[in-house]
């Protein structure tokens, strides 16, 4: 117990407001109806897996959980199905988006938010946000008619000639095929990367950009430096989330990437994604044995976001716990 400074009296703490049961009711109904939005989701997430599970049992049953993830051969008239090709498709042409449209989202972020005048950045703020809003058939549709000619005609020949060496450069220029997926994907997924990676940069402290200038850093050290480590938690997350849209993406990737079940190491060639070969061939599937296959590969990607998402938490767990460094 502290002492009175004068000796007159002891000090005590002052005691904690009251708390009587009918002033705490309304944020214990608030507390249980959230909690209750909160089960709710995973209770739907819950009932999606048991049901592609119980329609997938079939499938899974005939062949085995391994030889269907494994498997290479699609045959419904055979009833003969293996998810690898479309897995294989699908993650390559993810990975080919976020490594094109992540470079060039954070370049834009960089841009609007610290070398572009306020209303400059504003300017080129607003078609990137359009570009969010545009349908995934309309990114088709382009893109069969203006990117796919491109790349078969310029693009996949400039590629081959300079690194035709390498197994992912080489093979004839058809268009279609996994570098015109990846390259519709990255710029779907572009407003989306950059929309989030904006408002991370906009959270940074200005003390942090006055110490680097302080310190006789120029605007490009001081981003380097100073802005982006800071930011590299959000970032990664960003990236995160465009690659969760490329991977369920099916409407532009199904008429660009040629809807071959086939699993080849060029970037040239044809292939086939999970979301595609679902929306291609789920309503002419009249066997039980192809609608239970088709459900083991929507369960297949099912399981991929989740995995995505869980690891995504780790990583952006794990870099933002770790300092933010400033070398000049």
């Amino acid at each position: 117990m502290d002492v009175h400074p004068l000796g007159l009296a002891p000090l005590r703490a002052p005691a904690p407001p009251s708390v009587t049961r009918g002033q705490n009711l309304g944020d214990r109904v608030w507390n249980v109806v959230l909690g209750g939005f909160g089960g709710a989701i995973l209770l739907v997430a819950g009932i999606i897996v048991l049901v592609l599970a119980r329609v997938a049992h079939p499938a899974t049953a005939a062949t085995g959980v391994l030889h269907f993830l494994a498997g290479q051969n699609w045959d419904p008239v055979q009833d003969s199905f293996g998810a690898l090709p479309f897995i294989y498709g699908t993650l390559v042409t993810s990975a080919l988006a976020v490594v094109i449209a992540v470079p060039v989202a954070i370049g834009l972020a960089v841009f609007i938010c610290e070398m572009a005048p306020k209303r400059v950045g504003r300017i080129f703020s607003f078609p990137i946000e359009l570009l969010a809003g545009i349908p995934s058939v309309v990114f088709g549709l382009w893109g069969l008619f203006v990117l796919v000619p491109w790349v078969r005609e310029h693009l996949e020949p400039a590629l081959g000639k300079t690194l035709g060496f390498l197994p992912l450069f080489s093979g004839p220029s058809i268009g279609l095929g996994y570098l015109a997926a990846g390259l519709i994907l990255a710029i779907m997924i572009l407003p989306t990367i950059t929309s989030v990676t904006v408002e991370v940069l906009r959270t940074v402290p200005g003390s942090l950009r006055e110490a680097a200038f302080a310190l006789g850093a120029t605007r490009w050290e001081a981003v380097r430096t100073a802005v982006l480590p800071y930011g590299k938690a959000g970032i990664l997350g960003a990236s995160i989330l465009g690659l969760g849209r490329a991977l369920g993406e099916t409407m532009a990737v199904t008429m660009v990437i040629g809807n071959s079940p086939a699993i080849r190491a060029s970037l040239f060639a044809p292939g086939y994604s999970l979301p595609s070969v679902i929306a291609n061939e789920f309503a002419e599937a009249t066997g039980t044995m192809h609608t239970a296959a088709l459900a083991a590969l929507g369960l297949i990607l099912f399981g991929l976001a989740l995995l995505l998402n869980a690891l995504a938490r780790l990583l952006v767990s794990a870099v933002g716990s770790g300092p933010a460094r400033v070398s000049l």
